[in-house]
């Protein structure tokens, strides 16, 4: 079923003849039914929308998936032609009870979470919600997993920027790909998200600057700071220092990631392990030995020891087990810092 927030939004649209974002709204229901599982459906109302869109306007869309004068590309469902090379897309399940973050990360996001879900009574009163975030943190720290869950708590599908495509060598084709990305932002709400920023965003002037890339970053402080759709976007990078100063001034906020702290490693370990550990467990043991690894290492230290025990015909990961992962994952860390 459609939500009521859905349905007021599309009579508003219709009554406004704003087909637009009409045609928006029906692609976001489409993704909410998806989520629940009617594909059927979902698929139904995805060729629906594009039917009824091509009908409207039968010019306004190239079957190679290249722009055609001022074209706007087709709404997203699955990307279809060029865009199909640049963004993946999924409906992620995550949500943020599922993680394990600090007080201040979890504070920030819950904060975008209530912004936008009361966008129209801010819209009201000419404001508009947190919607463009830069993540910076170690790998593992849960930047990606972030960006899932605000998808998945917004019921919005998750688009993901293919950077291996993106970023190309010929003058002006990276800036125009960038282009039809920030295009597909208005033509369908969503979270798009742009990992391993930083080799997009680096400084300008610094030893790693090429002129393609220059004007690629040009390009993207120029559609961020234009760009009003509705959709959320994130970008995240291991290395928030190597980025160009422009940059930051162009997100709502900046979210800082680091390694969990002891009560985050409990909180890990408990929660990863269930009901595979046991009473006698020493926690406090294991937590000394998983400082400094990231949350994901601490999670797959604790996946290994529950394949074993598994393997093994055992109801219960012991100690001993999951100390030997948690110190392999260590010593892996000491040879990637090498």
């Amino acid at each position: 079923m459609a939500r009521s927030d859905q349905l007021k939004a599309l009579l508003r649209a219709y009554a406004g003849d704003n087909q637009e974002h009409f045609f928006a709204v029906a692609m976001q229901m489409a993704a909410d039914e998806a989520h629940r599982g009617h594909t059927k459906l979902a698929s139904e109302l995805r060729d629906l929308v594009d039917a009824a869109k091509a009908g409207r306007t039968p010019t306004s869309t190239v079957p190679s998936g290249k722009e055609k004068g001022g074209a706007r590309p087709i709404p997203l469902a699955q990307p279809k032609g060029q865009l199909s090379e640049l963004l993946t897309v999924q409906y992620p399940r995550e949500n943020l009870q599922q993680m394990v973050l600090s007080e201040e990360v979890r504070r920030k996001l819950d904060r975008v979470l209530r912004e936008q879900r009361h966008h129209e009574q801010l819209s009201l009163h000419g404001l508009s919600p947190r919607r463009k975030l830069l993540l910076v943190g170690p790998p593992g720290t849960g930047k990606t997993m972030s960006a899932a869950a605000l998808a998945g708590e917004l019921r919005l599908p998750l688009f993901t920027a293919r950077f291996d495509s993106l970023i190309t060598k010929f003058m002006g084709e990276s800036a125009s790909k960038l282009r039809l990305v920030f295009d597909a932002l208005k033509s369908t709400r969503g979270v798009y998200f742009f990992d391993e920023f930083d080799s997009l965003g680096l400084q300008r002037g610094s030893q790693h600057d090429v002129a393609e890339m220059r004007r690629t970053l040009n390009m993207f402080l120029q559609l961020i700071e234009q760009d009003s759709s509705e959709s959320l976007l994130i970008a995240a990078t291991n290395h928030g220092k190597d980025l160009d100063a422009a940059l930051f001034r162009r997100f709502d906020d900046v979210i800082k990631y680091e390694a969990p702290d002891e009560r985050q490693i409990e909180s890990l370990l408990r929660n990863s392990l269930g009901t595979f550990a046991t009473d006698e467990m020493d926690f406090r043991h294991l937590v000394k030995m998983g400082k400094g690894e990231s949350h994901a290492d601490i999670v797959k230290a604790c996946l290994d020891s529950l394949k074993d025990a598994i393997m093994e015909g055992e109801k219960s990961v012991t100690q001993s087990s999951v100390a030997r992962h948690l110190e392999e994952r260590a010593q892996g860390r000491d040879v990637r810092a090498q």
